[in-house]
Order: structure tokens, then sequence, then C-alpha cells
């Protein structure tokens, strides 16, 4: 069952990715259902968001996240081995694999910490009352990566990269498909050439997880809000 969902989860996301590509030049070109029914809903928060019909978020106090795959921009590493640079500057797959498992990480701890600090819990198993988070970042940038360069050569960068999001919320108890996302952000450009280092693109990283973190708790937030005073957001008596 969880090489089935796997393998689910990999369509679903590489056929979304393929749908959304050109969100931001042509946003008409979206469908207004997904393959497996989820209806697109304009979103001023989002690129990209679909939703069951008639699924809501109300009775949801704990979440459970998923690992979060990391995957770089098409041809991100052709791109900057071909930037002019001694061969200790040169990025390897050991650099991308160390910059996806350190993404994959900062995902994990920005969502547990904001989501606990909102006041929702954050456990490893499913069941009742608990929203199953199911992430991707894909399309990472990394426009100075830390390669941990013998030769210290500085890196100066307007911006230090960009990434997408790709998320599905799943009912931990049955299963069923909440809802899907994507939402693209890029690191804050200052207007200047700034000296880019590993504290500086973790900053950014940071920053752009907890506001996506952030988002997902408003969204809870405001479900509970319309729930009637005094009744159980799980809706037993």
């Amino acid at each position: 069952m969880k090489n089935f969902r796997s393998m689910r989860f990999a369509c679903a996301f590489s056929a979304f990715l393929l749908t959304i590509s050109g969100v931001a030049s042509a946003d008409d070109e979206l469908p207004d259902v997904t393959s497996d029914g989820l209806k697109r809903i304009e979103s001023a928060k989002v690129d990209a968001l679909y939703w069951t019909e008639g699924a809501t978020l109300e009775g949801y106090d704990s979440i459970r996240i998923l690992d979060c795959p990391v995957a770089f921009r098409k041809n991100w590493k052709r791109d900057f081995n071909m930037r002019p640079t001694t061969l200790s500057g040169r990025v390897g797959d050991s650099d991308m694999e160390r910059i996806r498992n350190g993404i994959s990480e900062m995902f994990r701890d920005e969502f547990t910490e904001t989501l606990q600090d909102g006041g929702y819990n954050v456990v490893e198993e499913n069941g009742p009352n608990i929203l199953l988070l199911r992430p991707a970042i894909v399309n990472l940038d990394v426009t100075a990566p830390d390669l941990r360069d013998a030769t210290r050569t500085r890196s100066y960068v307007a911006s230090a990269g960009s990434m997408t999001l790709y998320m599905e919320l799943y009912d931990g108890l049955t299963g069923a498909k909440i809802a899907e996302l994507a939402d693209s952000e890029g690191a804050r450009d200052n207007g200047y050439f700034q000296y880019s280092t590993s504290v500086s693109n973790k900053a950014e990283a940071r920053r752009i997880l907890k506001k996506w973190a952030t988002l997902l708790v408003d969204a809870l937030d405001e479900a509970h809000a319309n729930l009637p005073a005094n009744t159980d957001p799980a809706g037993t008596d």
C-alpha cells in the first residue's frame, strides 16, 4: 500500500507540476478540475489551489508531516557549472544531496515549530482528527550555494534563489484527499548585490518555509473559527 501511495503521489505530482509550470504567465491554462476531481479555488495567497467539494479543515487539531522530497530546477547543475569558476567551485552530486537534505529538514523544522506555536499537535501516526501533509519542494534554484570551497571565493548576488511548494492534504483516518496546492516563492531581492553565505541562504529558505507554514496555520484557525460555540471540532458528542 505504501509503494502504491508513493507511486500515486509521484504521478499526481508530475502531472500537476506540468500543469502549473506556466502559472505565472498563463494562469488561464490551469484546469478547473484535477484528474481526481478536485475543483480549482481562486486564491490570493498561493499560485494554485484545488479543493474537494464539501471538504473542510474544521475537525483537525493534529498534523502529520510526511518527509519532504526536494528537486532542483531542471539543468540547475549544468547551468551553475557553466559559470567561470575554479574546479573546487563547481557543484557536485554530493553538494546537491547535502542541499536537498538541508531543505527537507528545514521544511519539517519550520512547519513543526509554526504549527506547535499555533496550538496544533504534530504527530507521527495517522488517526482521527489528524491532517496528513504530503509535501514536495521543486524547482529549487540556489543562486550561490555554499560549496565549502577551500579558496573561499566570495559570491555576490541580488537574490538567494527560489523554490516551489507542491503539497497534498489528506484526512489522516480515511486517507481521503482534501486539497492540493502549489506556490512559488523567491528570496528577497534588495535591489543590490550582497555577499551570499550558507547562513544567508538558510535564512531566506527558512523565511519562505515559515510563510507557507503560517498560511496553513491561518487556514486551520479560520476553519476552527467557523465552528459553532461549544462544538467539538472532531464532530463527536
